[in-house]
């Protein structure tokens, strides 16, 4: 049975420790990541977001590149940890590469030169409420995810990899799978210091 949305708010989190299991069908995936990108708001209608799903052996390879590239960074006596966190995200089930297609982005700050230097800001915002969406609605169907962002230092390998159009700029990348270990508990600030109501 579907949760209620604040619960299903309140109930999303950062899973780190998750396994290849199959939650549910990868029919069923692609049906939340088109919902999802169809339904999401964006500036101006403007419709920007683009979506990579990697699943199977497309999702091993994003996270061996990844190591790969970071190997190349992470000095070798301190690489451990940074080996250990990618094996974790590579055995999930799949990974969701999140884009914002800059040719829309630079057409809207043509078309409405006024606002140009707000149009990637609110590509940015409008991102962030589409990777919610499809967190939140993994998270619902069973799934635990995490939200990483190890672009740009991946970008040229992912868009040679899977074919991607050179104006898709990748924006965040989600590892999900089936939760074998649950998050800790999360502490909140005081709302009193966070929500003013003036009435």
């Amino acid at each position: 049975m579907a949760k209620d949305f604040l619960t299903a708010v309140q109930e999303r989190r950062s899973y780190y420790g998750i396994s290849k299991d199959a939650v549910v069908s990868d029919e069923r995936i692609k049906e939340i990541i088109d919902h999802a990108v169809k339904y999401t708001p964006s500036s101006f209608n403007s419709q920007s977001a683009r979506v990579v799903v990697l699943l199977g052996d497309h999702h091993d390879t994003l996270w061996n590149i990844t190591k790969e590239t970071l190997r190349g960074i992470v000095p070798a006596d301190q690489f451990a940890p940074t080996e250990e966190k990618m094996n974790a995200f590579g055995s999930g089930y799949g990974t969701i590469l999140f884009f914002e297609d800059q040719k829309v982005v630079g057409g809207l700050q043509e078309a409405f030169a006024a606002y140009a230097d707000n149009f990637p800001i609110w590509s940015n915002h409008s991102s962030g409420m589409l990777q919610f969406v499809v967190w939140t609605a993994l998270e619902n169907e069973g799934f635990g995810a995490s939200l990483q962002h190890y672009n740009p230092i991946i970008d040229e390998e992912v868009k040679q990899e899977w074919n991607v159009p050179e104006n898709w700029k990748l924006i965040a990348q989600m590892p999900f799978g089936k939760p074998v270990a649950t998050p800790g508990e999360k502490e909140f600030q005081p709302l009193a210091d966070r929500v003013k109501i003036y009435k």
